[in-house]
């Protein structure tokens, strides 16, 4: 099989394997004993903090483990929405489901949510941003790399005027943190996951930057510095912790340009400029993606998000940029990486076109 559904997630690095390891066999104890076998595992879990706050390039504000990003995005938004005097949120239309249904809840609990509409290209217009924007703004949230279309938001502008306007700002980062440079200067709050950076699955991270006021958004032990409850995975930590030290070494720049060469036929969603080269989101008239999908069964490689995958609804993000139905119904999403050889992606694509060919 041949993987090219790196959005989706991507492959555990063998160092963040062998670092979990130990502490799901031998050194199994709960970090928060105190017993010898529990502060031995309590250190790992630091070290791995160590290594992600390292990794994201600050060591101020307040950095804590949550089970994923969608704890962590609902954490954010949840933990802010209600700040006495400004009860407005403004997101944008192709944020990734968990911000959007979390926002779509806080709407019913009675904030005001403005989803600032995107271009053809999938980028906001900053200034519509600016008229939006007033004294009820209490958040502004927007996702650094788009999930779906690899399209990158000028996240550094759009928290300039946020914060200008006494808003806070929160970037969810999953699909950017070792992809992009990531401005966290410009951000109150971010949002990570350890599986889309060759990490484990079921931990992912919430940075809160100085002064920003959080509230809990699980309770009971409070076992991550008072304002996260719930037993953490010295393992998931460690793996974590392993993986954001091995970030920064990744070209994805040759294999995006194989894939555009070979690619020709297909047309590109959204911008190729604005872009994080390892997304390539393409629509073909007369494709059916979900056909095609399962017919090319050497590789692996999706039609869009992988949390929306059985829904039964159309792409959000698509549907944003203006795409009808059918074209929509036409794109596929190929993901590459650190482990994508370029033997394999021309291969890879040579069998996604033959099978392009047989439907038309």
């Amino acid at each position: 099989m041949i993987y090219l559904d790196y959005q989706a997630t991507t492959p555990v690095a063998p160092e963040a394997a062998a670092a979990m390891r130990p502490w799901l066999e031998e050194k199994f104890a709960n970090p928060h004993s105190p017993s010898t076998w529990g502060r031995e595992a309590a250190a790992a879990i630091e070290v791995a903090r160590g290594q992600v706050v390292r990794a994201i390039g600050r060591d101020d504000g307040r950095f804590a483990f949550t089970s994923g990003a969608t704890e962590a995005l609902n954490w954010a938004l949840k933990g802010t929405a209600l700040r006495q005097g400004r009860n407005r949120i403004i997101t944008v239309a192709t944020e990734h489901a968990a911000v959007l249904d979390t926002c779509e809840w806080l709407a019913g609990q009675g904030v005001d949510l403005t989803v600032l509409p995107v271009g053809p290209d999938g980028l906001i217009d900053v200034a519509e941003l600016e008229r939006e924007l007033d004294e009820r703004v209490g958040i502004v949230a927007t996702m650094l790399v788009n999930n779906e279309i690899g399209v990158i938001q000028p996240v550094a502008e759009i928290a300039r005027i946020a914060r200008a306007r006494g808003a806070l700002f929160f970037c969810d980062a999953v699909q950017g943190f070792g992809r992009v440079p990531l401005p966290l200067a410009s951000c109150d709050l971010v949002a990570l996951s350890a599986h889309k950076i060759h990490g484990p699955k079921g931990i992912g991270a919430l940075w809160v930057g100085e002064g920003v006021a959080l509230a809990p958004f699980l309770h009971g032990g409070g076992q991550e510095g008072g304002i996260r409850s719930g037993t953490l995975s010295s393992a998931l930590c460690a793996g974590f912790g392993a993986a954001a030290a091995l970030l920064g070494r990744d070209d994805v720049e040759p294999l995006w340009a194989i894939a555009r060469e070979a690619m020709v036929d297909w047309r590109l969603n959204g911008s190729a400029e604005a872009r994080y080269r390892g997304n390539l989101n393409l629509r073909r008239d007369g494709i059916d993606a979900a056909r095609l999908i399962s017919e090319v069964r050497g590789v692996a490689f999706s039609a869009g998000s992988a949390c929306a995958s059985g829904s039964g609804r159309p792409s959000h993000v698509l549907a944003a940029l203006g795409l009808t139905g059918a074209e929509a119904r036409s794109s596929i999403r190929l993901g590459f990486g650190r482990y994508t050889s370029e033997a394999e992606l021309h291969t890879a694509l040579g069998l996604i076109n033959d099978a392009a060919e047989r439907q038309l």
